[in-house]
């Protein structure tokens, strides 16, 4: 028999029946680059290109691929896609593409991701032809995918060899003296250019560590690199992850996008509430599109930009974190009460919110 799944025991093409397969929420991420000179890409970023508006353009068009994928493969199955992200990065001489497919459903996204950063360089490439001829559309690759029976795997490195972490992992989440690890990622573009201060971070930061956490100083990136910052913070698998910042509709916020990228399981209660506290401050705290949940055993959340959006954040974590905490390593659902529950006496807003911030997305 054959070890290709899409060749029966005769060696003939087929479609893999997934109809036995479980619906489970799957992600995958690809990458690939266009090699071309330092001309074009300071082109690229300027928009000094003849033909205007290069990225915005071929971001519609891998997204569009992606959703075309099963036309253009033979043997991919019509997936409902949940969503597609696309980001773009520059080196010296070349640019970056990053695509994040996801879907909830019995079969995997890989292709749509790969379809997606292949499309979208073939249209950066069409863009900059005109000013380098010799550009050069490679390295696309699988680097990331999500759920079904194998959990998590990973390319590690340049080479593209494969590690499966399983659906969960072993390592603890706790450091030698036995604190639970926390990181904090702000993501502000000016923060990290040092022309604005950080003033979310360290609120976070302090407010960690006043519950026993090991919270380091906070990791400030630009909005442009909140995902890359996001995978390499749930890679080290703390307890914890929050970000501050990156969460509203401007068209530099990422954050929800690199979030659900690396989540496994959603906590939409978590950060519903959080929105909920916002709106009693400020109606625009509605617009915020911040998510909360679980990759692997790191609960990660996001919360505001502005400090009083933190304060009200954090004033509902302070609530729930611990009981959060306590389940995800195992506990048996017998921590401290949670407010609402039934027989529970609910606690007033006004001794949960000692502080009226008003928050931004």
């Amino acid at each position: 028999m054959s070890e290709l799944t899409h060749l029966d025991d005769d060696g003939r093409a087929r479609m893999v029946d997934v109809g036995g397969k479980p619906v489970t929420r799957r992600v995958a991420i690809a990458e690939g680059r266009l090699d071309t000179t330092a001309q074009v890409v300071g082109l690229v970023q300027s928009d000094g290109l003849k033909k205007a508006d290069v990225l915005p353009t071929a971001r519609i068009a891998g997204i569009s691929a992606a959703k075309r994928t099963s036309e253009l493969i033979p043997l991919a199955h019509i997936v409902p896609l949940d969503a597609v992200s696309i980001d773009f990065g520059f080196e010296e001489a070349a640019v970056t593409i990053r695509a994040t497919a996801s879907t909830t459903g019995r079969t995997g996204v890989e292709m749509e991701a790969l379809t997606a950063v292949a499309v979208a360089g073939l249209t950066l490439h069409d863009m900059v032809k005109a000013v380098d001829p010799a550009a050069v559309l490679g390295g696309i690759r699988l680097v990331e995918k999500r759920g079904g029976k194998r959990g998590v795997w990973r390319a590690d490195g340049a080479g593209g060899e494969a590690s499966a972490a399983g659906p969960e992992t072993e390592q603890s989440a706790t450091d030698a003296a036995g604190a639970r690890r926390a990181i904090v990622l702000v993501a502000s573009t000016r923060a990290a250019a040092g022309t604005a201060d950080d003033t979310t971070g360290p609120v976070i930061a302090g407010w960690l560590g006043s519950r026993g956490f090991d919270a380091a100083a906070p990791r400030v990136v630009a909005d442009a690199d909140i995902a890359e910052a996001l995978r390499a913070a749930v890679d080290e698998q703390p307890a914890v992850v929050f970000t501050t910042g990156g969460t509203g509709v401007s068209p530099t916020d990422r954050t929800p996008e690199a979030t659900l990228a690396v989540l496994d399981r959603e906590l939409p209660g978590v950060a519903e509430a959080i929105r909920a506290a916002g709106r009693a401050a400020t109606p625009t705290a509605a617009l915020s599109r911040a998510l909360a949940g679980v990759a692997g055993r790191t609960i990660v959340v996001n919360l505001p930009g502005s400090r009083g959006g933190v304060a009200d954040g954090l004033a509902v974590l302070d609530e729930l974190l611990p009981h959060l905490v306590d389940q995800v390593a195992g506990g048996d659902h017998t921590g401290r009460p949670m407010v609402g529950a039934v027989g529970d006496e609910p606690v007033g807003e006004s001794e949960r919110m000692e502080h009226g911030g008003a928050p931004h997305a």
